[in-house]
């Protein structure tokens, strides 16, 4: 079974040792537990990837951590036992790169847009209502990328937000939308194709160039290197290009 774990999950940190962690491989099958923090952004694509690497090594247990890509590079800083890291921005995984066993590979691409509720009840229309007290908004954090990323995008249009919430990760932005907490929130163009149609998007001209580029690594101290570098070769295949185009990533 699946299982995805949210951001706020308590880490265990790597000095305490975690024998089932370790990787097992017989005959070049994988085996093991795989541990994977990702930005919440690839929360789908990257679900039904480790389903597939499952699926291709039935010995392997491919477990995830999905949340704001600040608080994954703080847990990989401060020593939580992962295989893999991949951000939604180059700075946040820069500043933790020489955890990595390699150079950290940027393999997809992510644009912002405005989510609404589905029939828009509040007609929001551009940017500018995000601007528009009257309304409520949600935003990311500025700490994490989405969040800095809209402060770029607001910048460029001459606005200033008006957000009646700051999500600590875009996910959360999005599911304020699909409850109907919200009038609108600033997400990736990504999260809007995920969400269906419970949401409706529209595009904002500012935001075609304020791109998030997303690397990954294998980390240095991972404790089962053979799945991660399977897993990171499986996002940057074929399939896995097909995979993170499908779900509305632009591919670099």
């Amino acid at each position: 079974m699946r299982r995805s774990v949210a951001g706020a999950l308590l880490l265990v940190l790597a000095g305490c040792g975690v024998d089932s962690g370790q990787a097992t491989e017989t005959d070049g099958e994988l085996g093991g537990t795989l541990t994977v923090l990702a930005a919440a952004s690839l929360t789908d694509v990257f679900t039904d990837l480790g389903d597939q690497l499952e699926s291709d090594h039935p010995g392997l247990d491919v477990q995830f951590t999905f949340a704001g890509s600040s608080a994954l590079a703080t847990q990989v800083a401060q020593g939580a036992p992962a295989d893999v890291l991949a951000s939604a921005d180059e700075e946040l995984l820069a500043a933790v790169a020489d955890l990595g066993a390699g150079d950290p590979a940027v393999f997809a691409e992510n644009t912002l847009v405005i989510a609404v509720p589905a029939g828009n009840p509040a007609d929001v229309t551009g940017l500018a209502d995000l601007a528009d007290p009257g309304r409520t908004i949600a935003l990311c954090a500025t700490e994490v990328p989405c969040g800095a990323a809209a402060a770029r995008v607001f910048d460029a249009a001459g606005l200033t937000p008006a957000p009646d919430t700051l999500e600590q990760d875009v996910r959360a932005a999005l599911t304020k939308v699909q409850l109907g907490e919200v009038d609108a929130a600033l997400v990736y163009a990504t999260d809007v194709a995920a969400a269906g149609s419970t949401v409706e998007g529209i595009d904002v001209a500012e935001a075609a160039d304020v791109v998030n580029r997303y690397p990954l690594m294998v980390l240095e101290a991972a404790p089962n290197p053979q799945a991660a570098e399977a897993f990171v070769d499986l996002v940057r295949s074929d399939a896995g290009r097909r995979a993170l185009a499908d779900a509305g990533f632009r591919l670099p």
